[in-house]
Formats: structure tokens, sequence, C-alpha cells
């Protein structure tokens, strides 16, 4: 996502996954944060941001999504790089130096005029949001609760309320938590049942216009096609059992027609179309009979059974001779076996 919003030629290979739930992409825009040798910052207020967007501090285990300060020095682990660190120096309120260091040896690679900061999070929001987020979070707990205390559950009553109530402390003090998706529907404003956000609103954002090519699409449009079901079967036991609250069951891979109406040019690859594909394509359908690579076919030739096993000797007598390799296969491995047996007899 990082790619997609600072970049405009941007090929993103992913699974059928890329159909799940992501963070709102302008919220996520909004917390960005371009640094610069020279400016003015304040140097608490700094660490404020990294925590707002979603950095978590560690002066222990320093890894990706976390920073750690040590004097006027902050070292960032960026979420989306598992290679390398920046290290933002500064003499008091003034950002001094900006450098990318080796995540394993420590060295330094090279020093920078800015660096554009992202989110740790794809669900880190300003502190607007976050506060409406955490009030429509209340709110749906509240009325959950009541339901719960009104069926005589309290199992689920105490399960939900201590899991809720420690995940908002969380994502008062933090901005986020563990499991911070199952309230997406919460930080993106969205409403009950309606399309969430994904991988397709980054590539679209700008009013980007984009391709999406569906590899061997006779098996992974049904894959798309079941992946709602799936996940709300999984989810709605959880909700009923007081695991999660109803709204995580927004938190979801899109619905078939949802992700096949996206506004965008789809193409389907497969040597064995299924009807779907033939009638989302329309006419628009190109046949391939060629070989991508260009080359051509091997040579083929069928010859008698009979004296096979000596004719196959003669063959790899004339290849050998031309240094080169000879690959058998058999049926089985003992018929391997016991052919590897027999040519190592006649001196192979």
């Amino acid at each position: 996502t990082t790619s997609l919003l600072g970049y405009d030629d941007v090929i993103v290979i992913a699974s059928v996954s890329a159909n799940y739930g992501l963070g709102n992409p302008e919220e996520y825009l909004k917390v960005m944060e371009k640094i610069k040798v020279g400016e003015k910052r304040a140097y608490k207020s700094f660490l404020l941001k990294l925590v707002e967007m979603g950095y978590s501090r560690n002066e222990v285990v320093f890894d990706r999504g976390s920073f750690r300060a040590t004097g006027e020095c902050v070292d960032i682990f960026p979420a989306y790089n598992d290679a390398e660190f920046i290290r933002i120096e500064f003499f008091g309120d003034e950002i001094e130096r900006i450098a990318v260091f080796d995540a394993l040896e420590r060295n330094e690679i090279r020093r920078l005029d800015s660096v554009m900061l992202y989110a740790a999070s794809q669900f880190a929001v300003g502190s607007e949001r976050l506060n409406i987020a955490i009030k429509s979070i209340e709110d749906e707990l509240a009325l959950r609760l009541k339901f719960f205390k009104e069926q005589d559950k309290m199992l689920e009553y105490n399960r939900l309320k201590q899991r809720t109530e420690h995940d908002l402390e969380m994502i008062s003090a933090t901005g986020v938590c563990k499991g911070i998706e199952n309230y997406a529907r919460h930080f993106t404003g969205k409403a009950p049942n309606e399309t969430p956000f994904c991988l397709f609103d980054y590539l679209g954002i700008f009013e980007r216009e984009f391709l999406v090519i569906v590899d061997e699409s006779h098996v992974s449009l049904p894959q798309f096609g079941g992946m709602y079901a799936g996940d709300m079967s999984r989810k709605s036991v959880l909700v009923e059992y007081g695991f999660r609250l109803p709204s995580a069951l927004d938190n979801r891979p899109l619905k078939f027609d949802e992700f096949i109406h996206k506004n965008c040019q789809f193409l389907f690859v497969s040597a064995t179309p299924n009807k779907l594909e033939l009638e989302l394509s329309k006419k628009n359908v190109a046949e391939q009979i060629i070989r991508p690579t260009g080359l051509l076919d091997p040579k083929f030739e069928v010859r008698d059974s009979d004296k096979q096993v000596q004719d196959l000797f003669d063959e790899i007598k004339l290849v050998v001779a031309r240094d080169e390799r000879v690959l058998i296969t058999t049926l089985t491995k003992k018929m391997a076996e016991e052919l590897c047996k027999y040519y190592a007899e006649w001196g192979l």
C-alpha cells in the first residue's frame, strides 16, 4: 500500500487475500508524515506523532512497527521494510540529520535530505477520527452487553466486556490494539453491511485507472466467490459467544458482486475458462494459440515397444557420446529402480 500511495508505476502480485478489508486510504494519507533536515519540530511532539501513526515504543525488541528514542536520536523501524530502519537526529527542536541503517548489520547505508514516513497500521487514523471510533465502539458494546444480560448469558457478557474494554484502553493509549481490524467499521466510518475498503481502493486512489489480471481464473474466481460465506460462518460463531462485537462481521472479504463490479478493467487468464469468465468477457475473448515463451514445441517420436529397453540403451550411448545428459521417466518408482539396476549391470 505504501508503494501505491507513493508511486504511479506499481505492479502488485497478490493472492485472493487481496479481497480482504483494509483501512480507509484517505485516512491513511492523512497520517503520513514527511520529515526534512533542518525542519523545526518539537522532539516530544514528534514521538507522540509516531504513536498516533501506530508505532510502538520498544527499547528492547526493535523490530517492524516500533521505534526507540535515546537522547536526541530516534530510530524508526518502518512496518513496510524489514531490511532497513531510519535514524533521525535532533539538535534541540531542529532535525539535524536523517540516515538509513541496515537492520542486521546496524551500519549506515545512506543519508537523506527528507523521508516520507507511513503509518505502521492500515487502521491508523487522526485524533479526531480516533475519538469518533472509540465512542462508536463504546456505544455498540453497551448495546451488546444489554442483549447478553437480557438473554441471561453472563459468560458471554463478561467475556465480551473484558476483551473489548481492554482493547479500548489500548486504542485510547496507543491508537492501536491487537486485532484492531475487527473494529474496522468504526475506524473507516462505513455503515453496517457496506462494502469495506480493500486493496482495490488503494490501486484506484487519486482516480487512477488500473488493470486486474486474474490468473488461472477458472480456479481463482470460485475462490473469490466462496470467501465471504466462509468468513461469515467463522465470525458469526465468535460474535454469538461473545468473543467479538457484531461489527467484526463487517471486517470481511468483498462479496463476489462487489468484487466483480469494482471500477477497473479485468483480464481473465485461463487455458480452460468456465462459463462465468466467458459471460463476463462477453465477446472480448482472445484465444492464444502459440506458446507464450516463443519456443517451439519439442519433437516427439513414438517407437515400437518391442526391444524398447535395448533401443533406449542405444540412444543413451549416443547422447552420452555428445557429453549430454538423459532424463528417463517411468510409470512407477519401482520400475525406475529396476531399470537403473539393469543399466548399471550393462556398464552405465
